[in-house]
């Protein structure tokens, strides 16, 4: 079972569940099925949190703008304009990211209470949301389940959605890593890499200009290991597409502490943020997100890989972190 962690203004409870197996130590929120911590040792066995977050529910509630840790819904990324059409029908979103629709809109999956379940290893959120909700069309039944494996520690994120209409799913996980530690100050010493050759081109706003460019010769290639540095808010195109188990994408070292996180996932795509316009607690840079996703604008753009789910469908993706250390 879960503990009480705060509750909301409106008398809603909030819980904290407490995952501990195989050297790691993870806490998740009922409240935007935010990832509040994850503790790992380094290289010396020395353990450290090395997620962004808050110690109390106050926190999330007065710096809700960056997301932390949080579950995203029904569409991560941006929607150009606010709008798509689908089966000939428009629907309007809100551009709570003008002029654009970002990350489900304003009262997106991030800022809901889920239900939570235990689960061998875990726990199970779970939610309704409606028709309408944020725009979106169709009654949406979506679960995410967040579990240890037993071996080794890694955790798996795993999403499940139905709907009884045509409607358009896009969910990710937005926590903000720090391998050196969440209070350790800016990450973009760390080194990654992201097996990607293609970068999602952009326009000002964010919003894909043009076909995906070869990440060759630019300071988008990440297919050998280097440091991070500052300056990204753009959508990898991953070398292996969508895949039905998930495939080892990205890796993320820390090389003063030793800590490594290794990314896999089913999805086609990962956003790589680097922070850089964090306020409050933490400063720009102090986290480092890789929200696994397909990309952004899906729904306006038939060549990008379809983020349709139709009834009938179930909708499952997959995204595992995996945590080891280097000499």
């Amino acid at each position: 079972m879960g503990e009480l962690f705060g509750t909301l203004s409106d008398g809603t409870p909030v819980h904290r569940w407490t995952l501990e197996r195989g050297g790691t130590r993870v806490r998740v929120l009922t409240y935007g099925g935010v990832l509040q911590s994850v503790e790992v040792p380094d290289r010396d066995g020395r353990t450290a949190d090395v997620v962004l977050g808050f110690a109390d529910l106050d926190g999330y509630l007065r710096n809700q703008g960056p997301f932390f840790g949080a579950l995203i819904g029904r569409y991560a990324n941006r929607i150009a304009g606010g709008r798509f059409v689908l089966d000939g029908r428009e629907y309007r979103l809100a551009r709570n990211n003008p002029p654009n629709s970002l990350h489900g809109g304003p009262l997106g999956f991030d800022k809901r209470v889920w239900d939570a379940e235990a689960v061998e290893g875990g726990v199970r959120l779970s939610r309704v949301s409606p028709d309408g909700e944020e725009g979106f069309p169709g009654r949406l039944e979506v679960a995410a389940t967040y579990t240890l494996d037993e071996d080794g520690g890694a955790l798996r994120i795993a999403y499940e959605a139905v709907t009884d209409a045509p409607t358009v799913v896009n969910l990710t996980n937005h926590a903000y890593w720090n391998l050196a530690g969440a209070t350790s100050g800016n990450a973009g010493g760390h080194e990654l890499r992201i097996d990607a050759a293609r970068v999602t081109s952009v326009d000002a706003d964010l919003i894909p200009a043009g076909e995906p460019a070869e990440v060759a010769g630019t300071r988008f290639d990440f297919r050998q290991a280097r440091k991070v540095g500052a300056g990204y808010d753009h959508n990898f195109v991953l070398d292996k597409g969508v895949t039905a188990a998930a495939e080892t994408v990205a890796e993320l070292c820390d090389p003063a502490s030793g800590r490594v996180l290794t990314v896999a996932t089913t999805e086609p795509g990962v956003q790589l943020y680097t922070a850089d316009h964090l306020e409050g607690p933490f400063g720009p840079g102090d986290g480092i997100a890789l929200e696994t996703q397909h990309f952004p604008d899906s729904p306006n753009r038939p060549r990008f890989p379809s983020t349709e789910l139709r009834p009938g469908d179930v909708y499952r993706s997959e995204t595992v972190y995996g945590f080891g250390v280097r000499a």
